[in-house]
């Protein structure tokens, strides 16, 4: 009965985080480069289980036996062990936005790429791409924190700013940097332009220990290592115009909703036997 009280309850308990979860999911699924999340459960230490009836040691002239033996093993119910994040690549959309970026991570390589994002908690990491241009002409998030570049903020023109695939930024040199101006930079005349900068692009050693924030912004941890840029035949591609679509299932997401739902019942259903079985035992007590 006791080992039916601990399986029930904690099997409720791991059910609903599964379900805030997959529930977060479904809510980001038309979120700019989301990723999803997956939890990973892990069961408790088992007990095991002798014969108490018996004194423990029998004696025989070749020595001792154990007239208690082990007669199997007592579970106590799993445990959320870990939500992590997973990184694969989501679809490309097409959007033909200047100040739409995206990173496309090379095929076979398991480190992802990230932009770098000055908030005000510091240097964060990002695969969102949907930037925009503020007053100033800087290339902000749309909670206004700057991108950044390896010489710092990137500052261009309205329109006036070429992305190349390698992260390179370029902006029209005889116009310069007044977002007051705005005249494309010709994407096959790049002896016209003027390199600024190059978009400071990084990944960690650990990816599925990052911190999750909000606004798909990523913290680095201890476990995740410290960002860092990628060696040249891994480095990613920026594709300028274009924006990730998120990682997220809905098909896959139901199904695991449907799947939380039964489990989450199936173990209210041991809740309450176990509890109508004890509650007869101690009518019988008294």
């Amino acid at each position: 009965m006791i080992r039916g009280l601990y399986t029930g309850a904690n099997g409720m308990i791991s059910q609903q985080v599964r379900m805030d979860v997959v529930a977060n999911n479904l809510a980001n699924v038309d979120k700019t480069a989301f990723k999803r999340d997956t939890t990973v459960f892990k069961t408790f230490p088992e007990m095991l289980l002798h014969r108490f009836s018996e004194d423990g040691i029998g004696k025989t002239p070749m020595g001792s036996f154990d007239t208690s033996p082990v007669v199997g093993k007592l579970g106590f119910g799993a445990e959320v062990n870990e939500v992590y994040t997973r990184f694969e690549q989501g679809s490309v959309k097409k959007t033909d936005n200047h100040f739409d970026l995206m990173v496309q991570d090379q095929p076979g390589n398991e480190h992802p790429a990230f932009f770098t994002v000055l908030t005000n908690r510091g240097e964060r990491l990002t695969r969102s791409g949907n930037f925009v241009l503020d007053k100033n002409g800087f290339v902000v998030t749309p909670q206004g924190f700057p991108l950044l570049g390896e010489k710092g903020p990137i500052r261009v023109n309205q329109g006036n700013f070429l992305v190349k695939e390698n992260g390179e930024v370029y902006i029209n040199g005889r116009i310069g940097r007044d977002p007051k101006d705005g005249t494309n930079v010709s994407e096959n005349r790049y002896e016209e332009a003027e390199l600024i900068d190059k978009l400071k692009i990084r990944t960690v050693e650990n990816p599925r220990h990052l911190d999750k924030e909000g606004d798909s912004f990523y913290a680095d941890t201890p476990e995740s290592g410290e960002p860092s840029p990628f060696p040249e035949r891994f480095a990613p591609q920026i594709l300028q115009g274009f924006l990730e679509a998120s990682n997220v299932s809905v098909v896959t997401e139901m199904v695991d909703m449907i799947e939380v739902n039964r489990a989450y019942e199936a173990n209210s259903k041991t809740l309450q036997t176990q509890d109508s079985l004890l509650g007869r035992l101690f009518e019988v007590i008294r």
